[in-house]
Order: C-alpha cells, then structure tokens, then sequence
C-alpha cells in the first residue's frame, strides 16, 4: 500500500540568474522529518549484522618523486572508538624488505622517503587495546602518552639500522602497543601480509584482451573498447577480480535505430589473466540502457556470483592459464522455449522489411487488442490517426497493408521529421528474455530464468508511439539493476524495466541453487486514450497502490535505507519502494507560475542524475539530489529531497530538461556537500554562485576528505579536478566512456586507504589504468567497500547513466567522526 505521498503547497522565491528557488511553505526544520527511525544516526537506522566480503590488506605501493608510497585497508571490523581526525583501532607496522620501518597508527598510508623503485613491502596489523570509554558512539581522543604514536612514527633500532626520526625506540613503541619489541623486529611471517611489489607509477595498467571487429548485417563494420566495469571476489582470497563491459563502435541509445555489435563481459585477474568471456549474443542490443551487470557474492559462500539479463545466444567461453579457449558453451533455454522451437542459433534482429511485416501484424489484430476490447483505445485505427473511416474489422491483409504504409509514409513524419520508420531496424522486440545467474570464478551458468517483466510489446502499450517522436523499442528497452539488503541481512538483486512510463522491479535471492523472488513491484500501465496520440508520462499506472511510481524513474537507482528501519529501500528516480516491495512514497508539487500548469500538482519525473547520501549533517537522516527533465511539466528542475518522505526540502523550477546536476564536498569552509545544476548551492539551499564544477563522475580524492571532479569526455583527456585548487592529475594516454557522459570505466574504493581509485581504460583499451591518490593522508577510516550502501553503489555503477556511490554517513572535510557508525558485519568464506 501506498505508506506516504506528498503533496506540497510552494512559494517561489526570486533568486539570482532568473530562477526561482522553491522551498516549502513555512521553511524547512528538523521538524519536518517524522520518521524517529530516520533520526537515528544520520541515516544508519537500526544496525543489523549484515552479510558483506571478506577482504583482505589491500596494500599497495606507489613510486613518486618523494619516495614509495603505500596505502592498504582498515577492515570495517578493526574499529574500536574515534579520535579528533579519524577513527581508532588496528595499527600496523610497516616492513621494507622483511626490515622494519615504522608503526602507522594515524591512518593507513605511509610514504617511504627512502624506498625504493625495486623494493617490496608487507604489513603487520597491530590489535590496538581499546581505550576504557572507546565505543563507536562516545568521543575518544588520545591522551598524553599515546598522542606520540598518533602519527607514522620510524623507530630507531641499532640491529636493523632504521634512522629515527621521533626518537622512540623499538622497545616504546612495542610497549605502547602491548606487544614485544622481537614481536616487530621479527614478526611471525605467517601473520604479516602478503609481499607487495612497487609500481613505477602512481599508476597500474590491468592488461585486457581486445574482441575482434565485426561487421553488422547492413554491411557495417564495427571494433571494441573497453567501457564499464565492476569488481567481486570470486575465489575467496579476498582481492577483488576485474569484470569489462566492452561496447562496440556502433553501439546506440535505446531510442536510436541501426544494428550493433555484439556485447561482451570479461572476466580478469589483476594480473591480466582472462577468466572468461560472455558474448551476449545478437539477441541483446548494445547500448547504456541494455546491460546492466551485478556483481556480487550474492549466497554468502564468499565468492561472487554475476547476474544479468540474457537471451537465446548468450554463450560463455573459458580460459585456461596460457590464454587458450578451455570450452565454449551456450546457456540452457528452458525446456518450454525448446520445446517451442527456440534455440540458441536463432536471430531475432528486425530489419526494416521485418519491421514493416511487424506493423501489419499488429494492425490485422488491432480489433484483438485488449485495451480495444476493453474501451480504453479508439476502435479503429483511422480513429487513432484522426482520419476518416474507411476500413472494414478485423482488417484484410491488403488493408493493413495500406494503413501501414499510411502510418509509415505520412501519420508518422507528420509528427516528427525524425520518425524515418521505413529504415527502422536493428531492434529486437521478440523472442525469449531471461535472467542468468553466472558463477564468478568460471562463468559456468548457474540458472536462467525468464526476465520480468517480459516487454509484452515492442513499445505500443508503453507509450513509445504516443508522442510526436514515434520511437518502437524505447521506453519498453529501458533496465535497471541494484544490490540491495531488502531483509536488512542478506544481499539481493533487484532488476528492473521502465521509468517513463510503466515500471516494474522484481528483488532476487540467491541461495547458491535456485533463484527466489522476494517481491515484484509493478505500477502497471500508464492508461493513454489513444497510443498514437497522447502524453502517457505523468499518469498514474493502473496497480491500485503502486501506481502512483509510473512515469518516476530516473536513468539511474540506488539501494539505501532511506527510512532507518534497518532494510533498503530503492530510491526509483522520485519515488521510492519500501523494502518489501510496497510504495513508500512518490514525490510531487504544485507546478509553480510560469509553467504549463500552475497551480496544478504534479510528479517531481524522470531524471538523467540522482545522488543518495547525508548531504546535509544538520538535517536527520539522508537526503536526495535529483534534476528533472520535464521542463514546463515539471515543479523542479532540480530539486534536495528528505530521502525518508520525499518531502522537497529546496529546489528550483527551470523551465527546461535540466540534464546534469551533481554533489560532493567542494568547499570545505561550508558545512555539507554542495549541489549544482543550474547553480551551486550550500546543503541548505543558499546560493553560492552560477559557476559551478563538472557534472560527470565525483571522486574521493584528497587526502582531506573533500569531493574532486573527473572531468573530459569523447576524445578529451580525462583529469581530476579540484573546484579551489585546480588540476590534481591528468590521465595522459586514457579515454572516457559514454560520450558525453565522460564515465570512467569505474570509480570505487578497491583497494589502498579509505580514497577512491580512478579505473580508465588506455585510448587503444589495451589495458584498464587504475590511479592511485598518492598524497599522505592523516585521516583514518575503514575501507568504504564495508559500508552497505557504498558497497551495493559500486555493484551499481555500470548502471545506465553511471552514477557516484555514496556511504550512508556523512562523510565530508567537516565530519563528526562520533557519528561514523562501526559496520557490523559477517564476512563469509576465509572471513569466517
């Protein structure tokens, strides 16, 4: 059932740069938000033990103009208090060569001014016994004696001929630390992380396998470079292995029409070896709308799974350790398709003859359609095309002929010059759909079930040609894909098709043997008086209490738990669907002076962008920036919500498709993260000014917790960027993806200290480029892959138009570390 829906009274106030900023009646105060759950600490809700990865140290080592740089993990689990710059808990010693070089208790990165380019490095973490008062909820700082070792400190030894340069001795710092100084000096080896080599750069090239160009029926030939990726453990040693989406040179939007290459999934080690290939098969569509891959470790076994919509043809091919093909094998279709005569050879692309033979079809059986029988659409099809009747149903063969032909030549240019429907080709808009599940390690196909919902049509009930851009196969094409913790314990995963319209999301479990739905959430159609000739987004789908979320979506989703009770929800774009499946709420406002209906309450609508994190600390709970893309139909073109109600807390009526908007921390003398559009503004809404950063990718950069900007896209050199200090690197010798969008391959926290890694594939996609922050950081904090909603944010990234991935707490320059919550997890397999 529907368990809130907003409808806000508005006032506009008249702002800078002529638009108008918009904020409830009466202001915004922590009144406001109603839920007590949502009070809890910043949106972390009731803490359950949750089911995350076994990880390991994750160290790593960097060679730079001032030594060796190395950076590694701090498990979620190793946090024992907090102090004035970060959290508490494990420290580590620091070994160069099985020597000896210093204990790191401030953070968890250390620069080496006297390493190396040849030398190796290892770690010993130090259990560091907690303070009396140290939890995760009281403030902890240091006392007196300890505040030396709050920094990387060398120690001096006369044995090992290690300088000194705070003047401790091996046996203070063993003190200290409650352990023996032989326990430092000559560590158990067995306890020490693995060796570690050093990078020549601040850089590491994951060397990639090209596919071999293709060539399309229409005679078009087509090559590959590397796009998107995501990350899973999929043996269990806890380092992460390397999953690429390679997109073909013709690949297209799902409204544009032409044939594409076929899709691909690779499978590496970090070293470069290919576990796998999954070619999608000719019976998938390549495009950002298409393929949304989810991997994770799914059955709790310690090993991740991959999940993804297939088709008749998807085949799997296996690598042995020299590179060559061990086996190629098509998925299993279900015994009812077999049965039915589908097989995996089989080419479901439409061409343009195929096409026109479609519509006749559909027109022969118009007087079948159920929403004819049922009243709901005009009787006849000169009814829907406002001509005069002429035809007799149900029509002849030669009169669908002519009423196609019509439609084609004349109805559908009539609406737009761009409905070229007589090359329509390329789609696929029949044939089986499904759902696999891949075992990580191998690709062996663990399951394929059918895909709901299945797309019933090629777009007519979907409204794809309604509007005056008659567009077959689009709205009907569009998915979307998350993790997310449903039951508050385990992971799921939820796919999804639709946004402008209809939309439905079905939620998965995996218990390593079967698939189980949790729930599906369908709104049903979006009624349309007539399917050639109506505004089908905005309306209201026919499921009595989801309804309300048709026409809501954005090209993106997220997993969060939105309303503290412990479980995600998914944040649809400007609705949200409770854990259980049910509607939590659907955001609309009253449509302001100057647009096309004042007065009149309208849905918030679809977006291209949509952030989910604490973006305002002084506020309970998390919030959501989103931008708006129906122009004078909508209340907001871009608009900050209260995650757990919807409730706009301030936004801005544009009049326009406001096609970019984006949040992070970029001036850290305000406190939260700033947000922009059409402007930058402060977490609470104050203008700041019209100039603004990058909308493309945020990043966790610096080493003082602020928000940098991967900027460039198509042929420009990608870089980060920092609003107030400029230029912080410039990935020379790599390229985006996406067009526009300018995505890199992926952002996230894979390895090293708590900052995100920058993943590119090289301008020839002969390798994935992995950046490394390499400058000394004082803050310490736990890897963000054991944080729940970061962690299911990565496993979305590769989601349609890709999207940062943001932790549940506030994390900004200006952090209340009492507020960081202590993850409370299992890690299966080796973490048990």
């Amino acid at each position: 059932m529907i368990k809130k829906q907003y409808a806000l009274t508005t006032r506009l106030l008249t702002v800078a740069l002529g638009i108008a900023l918009v904020v409830p009646a009466g202001g915004v105060t922590a009144a406001d938000d109603t839920s007590d759950a949502a009070l809890s600490a910043h949106g972390q809700g009731k803490q359950q033990k949750v089911q995350l990865e076994y990880l390991d140290r994750g160290l790593v080592a960097a060679h730079t103009t001032d030594g060796n740089f190395l950076s590694w993990r701090l498990l979620g689990n190793e946090v024992n208090g907090y102090s004035k710059t970060g959290l508490t808990g494990t420290d580590f010693a620091v070994y160069r060569n099985g020597q000896f070089v210093a204990v790191v208790s401030d953070s968890t990165n250390y620069l080496d001014t006297k390493g190396k380019a040849q030398d190796r490095y290892r770690l010993l973490a130090i259990p560091v016994r907690s303070h009396p008062s140290a939890t995760a909820t009281e403030s902890v700082y240091e006392d007196d004696a300890n505040a030396a070792l709050s920094t990387s400190t060398e120690v001096t030894s006369a044995t090992y001929g290690i300088s000194s340069s705070s003047g401790q001795t091996v046996e203070q710092t063993a003190a200290a630390h409650g352990v023996s100084a032989a326990s430092l000096l000559k560590p158990d080896k067995n306890k020490l992380s693995a060796p570690v080599s050093v990078w020549n750069d601040t850089y590491y090239d994951l060397p990639l396998q090209k596919p071999a160009d293709g060539i399309t029926p229409a005679g078009e030939v087509y090559s590959y470079s590397a796009n998107d990726m995501s990350v899973g453990d999929v043996d269990d040693d806890g380092e992460y292995e390397y999953f690429v989406k390679w997109y073909p040179s013709n690949a297209k939007d799902v409204s544009q029409k032409g044939y594409t290459g076929n899709t691909y999934i690779d499978a590496y080690r970090l070293d470069g070896t290919l576990l796998y290939r999954i070619d999608l098969g000719v019976n998938i569509r390549s495009g950002a709308h298409y393929t949304q891959f989810l991997v994770y470790d799914f059955d709790g076994d310690g090993k991740a799974e991959m999940m993804m919509k297939t088709a008749p043809g998807t085949k799997i091919t296996r690598y042995g350790a020299r590179g060559n093909v061990v086996s190629e094998r098509y998925i299993s279709l279900p015994k009812e398709d077999r049965q039915a005569g589908y097989a995996n050879t089989d080419d479901y692309r439409m061409s343009s003859e195929d096409y026109y033979n479609h519509v006749v079809q559909m027109f022969q059986g118009w007087s079948e359609h159920p929403e004819v029988k049922n009243g709901h659409w005009p009787k006849t099809l000169e009814e829907a095309f406002g001509i005069a009747p002429k035809y007799s149903y149900p029509l002849s063969l030669d009169d669908a002929k002519a009423l196609a032909d019509y439609f084609i030549d004349v109805y559908a240019p009539s609406r737009s010059t761009r409905n070229d429907l007589r090359d329509f080709e390329g789609f696929i808009v029949s044939g089986p759909e499904y759902l696999t599940v891949f075992e990580g390690r191998t690709g062996k196909e663990e399951q394929t079930v059918r895909y709901e919902p299945e797309r019933y049509d090629d777009g007519l009930m979907w409204g794809d040609y309604a509007m005056n851009r008659i567009e077959p196969g689009n709205r009907v094409d569009r998915f979307l894909a998350t993790v997310a913790y449903v039951n508050g314990r385990t992971p799921s995963a939820v796919f999804a098709r639709g946004y402008y319209t209809r939309a439905a999301l079905v939620s998965y479990s995996w218990d390593g043997k079967k698939l189980s739905k949790d729930w599906t959430a369908d709104t049903g159609w979006a009624i349309m008086t007539n399917p050639f000739n109506d505004g089908p987004h905005g309306r209201d789908g026919t499921d009595p209490d989801l309804g309300p979320l048709a026409g809501q979506g954005a090209h993106s989703l997220t997993a969060a738990d939105v309303d503290g009770d412990g479980k995600d929800e998914i944040v649809y774009g400007s609705g949200t669907v409770d854990h259980d499946g049910t509607l939590l709420y659907s955001s609309k406002d009253v449509m302001p002076a100057g647009s096309a209906i004042p007065g009149q309450i309208a849905k918030l609508g679809h977006g291209d962008a949509l952030h989910v994190a604490d973006i305002d600390p002084n506020r309970p709970g998390l919030e959501i920036y989103m931008v708006h893309e129906a122009a004078t139909y909508a209340p907001y073109g871009y608009a900050l919500r209260d995650a757990a109600t919807g409730k706009v807390i301030y936004g801005a009526y544009t009049g326009k498709d406001t096609g970019r908007g984006m949040v992070g921390d970029i001036d850290p003398s305000r406190p939260g993260l700033e947000t922009w559009a059409t402007d930058l503004r402060t977490a609470d809404g104050s203008l700041i000014g019209k100039s603004y950063p990058g909308t493309n990718m945020n990043i966790k950069w610096s080493p003082q917790l602020t928000t940098q900007i991967v900027d460039g896209s198509q042929d420009v050199t990608p870089s980060i960027q920092d609003w107030q200090k400029g230029t912080a690197l410039v990935a020379t010798g790599t390229l985006s993806n996406n067009g526009t969008k300018g995505n890199p391959s992926l952002v996230a926290d894979i390895f090293g200290d708590w900052r995100e890694e920058l993943l590119l594939r090289t301008a020839d996609s002969s390798a994935i480029r992995i950046y490394l922050s390499t400058d000394v950081t004082n803050h310490k904090l736990y890897t963000l892959m054991h944080d729940v909603q970061y962690r299911t944010g990565i496993a979305r990234q590769n989601t349609t138009y890709n999207q940062p991935s943001y932790p549940s707490f506030y994390f900004a320059s200006d952090m209340d570390w009492s507020k960081v919550p202590v993850p409370n997890y299992t890690a299966p397999g080796r973490g048990k």
